[in-house]
């Protein structure tokens, strides 16, 4: 890894690596470690702002979490090598926002993928979703060492 060398994805790039979502982990902010989770994101070119959809088990930690400062970081290997995107800033609750918002409207132009880790059925499990328009987003890509 001490060979490894990356670049900085431009605007296009960054774009095309997010495409309209996947996973990665979502970390709010706290006073000593962050808490990290898994996550599937949507993301919404037009406006650049990420979408997740999280469960907020009553007796889960997550909901006194969601007012807190994130990151977000999603990774993937591809044919080219590695290529990573991190975001910061604060969620906003979608169902907070007016229904004539980007924050509403840019949520109809994304897919969330739905994955299922929880031990319990996904209908009974409560939901809410989330709008992340980042403070700071960057993108970075694996430079192939030569042979």
């Amino acid at each position: 890894m001490a060979d490894e060398r990356w670049l900085e994805l431009n605007e296009s790039e960054l774009n095309r690596f997010l495409g309209e979502g996947g996973t990665g982990v979502l970390s709010f902010g706290a006073d000593a470690a962050p808490a990290s989770i898994p996550v599937s994101y949507g993301y919404n070119e037009d406006i650049e702002a990420f979408y997740f959809r999280l469960s907020l088990p009553p007796e889960g930690r997550k909901a006194e979490l969601v007012d807190r400062p994130v990151s977000f970081v999603t990774y993937r290997e591809t044919d080219d090598g590695w290529r990573s995107a991190v975001a910061t800033g604060r969620l906003e609750a979608v169902e907070e926002a007016s229904y004539e918002s980007t924050t509403v409207q840019g949520m109809w132009g994304i897919s969330i993928p739905e994955v299922d880790v929880f031990e319990q059925p996904r209908e009974e499990l409560r939901f809410r979703d989330f709008q992340l328009e980042p403070e700071t987003l960057s993108g970075r890509t694996e430079v192939p060492s030569e042979p």
